[in-house]
């Protein structure tokens, strides 16, 4: 058996995707149109790790996804937790979970999708500002 991906639904393409790829890095590395189907797919995957593949799926007709917690989380391991969160904290994303632990963090993205981002490795020194910022909104 082989993982493919994980799928989420999008209600904003262009807005997701600037997510996604512009602020988490992702690349784009496949597109399927169907007009019949109404609805687009879009295939993301971190540079090295291609098999393991994001589908952002976009239905064309409006649908209100609402919080979906239920869903779970996209997890993702980074080289260094802190400036993972800096990039995003100067993107406009608001970091949900804070890394004070120099372990684990958490944000949404637009369509409250939750995304882990684990420290490679040992956990970071706890540092600051993360250390005592505290948890905004839901993750």
């Amino acid at each position: 058996m082989k993982y493919l991906h994980t799928m989420v639904r999008v209600s904003d393409l262009d807005q997701s995707l600037d997510f996604y790829c512009n602020k988490l890095g992702l690349k784009e590395v496949r597109r399927m149109e169907s007009p019949q189907g109404r609805f687009t797919l879009v295939y993301l995957a971190a540079a090295g790790d291609e098999d393991a593949q994001v589908e952002l799926t976009y239905n064309w007709d409006p649908e209100v996804y609402g919080e979906a917690r239920n869903f779970g989380h996209l997890a993702y391991e980074v080289d260094d937790i802190y400036a993972t969160c800096e990039k995003l904290m100067k993107a406009g994303v608001t970091i949900n979970r804070p890394p004070r632990d120099g372990h684990m963090a958490f944000i949404r993205s637009p369509d409250n999708i939750s995304i882990e981002f684990l420290q490679k490795g040992k956990p970071l020194r706890p540092q600051e500002p993360w250390a005592s910022m505290p948890n905004t909104g839901k993750w």
